[in-house]
């Protein structure tokens, strides 16, 4: 039996107490101070969600030291350095850079991700192949092999993952990414894509695709954004990965707006698959964003745009939390209902 204390992140802000973990379970939950001293004491949260990774290419920035800052020199589809890359790889080196990764974030206390997997079929089995025995849940989002509509393919896509997440319709001829965005929505599962990332794109024919959520809105307009919040879509912003490219991410904009945001790290090979990271970066550099609703885009918000339970702090619910610094926001103690670890 153990406690740990201070400030607990609940879905309506911070509440000062503690929680008391038995067996991997809750077993206690108290105002103030514990009874006993505790193991950790900080911010204690729920898991973190990671909302946009792409692990497949971590292997990449072991590989190539001094990689291009031109996005699409880098990873524009089909003839990006990275792309060209996976296509070269052998299994084996995917699968120890996604596993590496995945090791990274779960010692960080990241449980949950949405990977939007390239490489088709083959993409997708070793990503699963990477995930055997870790204690992750992902929201894996496949994607075809080549820049059509394939049906069979897609089918088989859908059958063994929880949707779509493509590049961005700059790519695709539109009557094709729309075919796949209908196929994908008649299926009942996610479709989601890059948008108005390295140049503003069409926010009517984005829409028209009817996804269930975008990533980055860089160029995105004040009028983009309101059509976005009318339409009541999540957008994920991954700023570290935005800034390598030499882009500075709408973070201000969008808030202001109100659409829903939540965090992700992007590109494995140019950021470490750490959320929380892209938590400090925003802290430093806004001052108009309170700490609690930084770790609410990495936590509670992210859950309920890809549909989850909602975690709590209540007795008899799984020990699954990571207590905080509340100076530096690193990690000193993480709970999974599976064991602990002291960071």
């Amino acid at each position: 039996m153990y406690y740990v204390s201070g400030e607990l992140l609940t879905e309506n802000g911070f509440e000062k107490g503690y929680v008391c973990v038995e067996n991997n379970v809750i077993v206690e939950v108290g105002q103030g101070n514990p009874p006993e001293k505790p193991a950790a004491e900080g911010y204690v949260t729920p898991t973190f969600f990671n909302a946009h990774t792409h692990l497949g290419d971590a292997f990449i920035g072991e590989k190539i030291g001094n990689l291009p800052r031109d996005l699409e020199k880098l990873v524009a589809p089909p003839d990006g350095l990275k792309h060209r890359l996976l296509a070269e790889a052998s299994d084996k080196e995917i699968i120890e850079g996604i596993r590496s990764s995945l090791g990274f974030m779960i010692k960080n206390g990241t449980f949950l991700f949405c990977d939007f997997r390239e490489g088709g079929l083959r993409g997708l089995n070793l990503i699963k192949k990477a995930l055997n025995g870790l204690p992750v849940s992902p929201v894996l989002l496949s994607r075809p092999s080549n820049l059509v509509y394939d049906k069979g393919e897609l089918d088989v896509l859908l059958d063994n993952s929880e949707g779509i997440g493509l590049s961005s319709i700059s790519d695709w001829d539109y009557d094709e990414i729309k075919k796949v965005a209908r196929h994908t929505k008649k299926r009942r599962k996610v479709f989601a894509l890059h948008v108005s990332e390295r140049c503003r794109e069409n926010i009517d024919e984005v829409l028209d695709l009817k996804p269930d959520f975008l990533v980055h809105m860089v160029y995105a307009t004040k009028d983009d954004l309101e059509r976005v919040k009318d339409e009541n879509i999540p957008v994920v912003v991954c700023p570290r990965s935005n800034v390598f490219f030499n882009l500075k991410p709408n973070i201000e904009l969008i808030r202001e707006i109100g659409v829903a945001l939540v965090l992700g790290t992007d590109n494995a090979m140019v950021s470490t698959p750490d959320v929380l990271e892209e938590v400090r970066w925003i802290k430093r550099r806004f001052k108009g964003f309170k700490v609690e609703e930084l770790l609410d885009m990495v936590t509670y918000l992210p859950r309920k745009v890809f549909s989850l339970s909602t975690p709590s702090f209540v007795e008899d619910s799984k020990a699954d939390f990571v207590v905080l610094d509340t100076k530096s926001l690193k990690p000193l103690f993480v709970s999974l209902a599976k064991g602990v670890e002291r960071v």
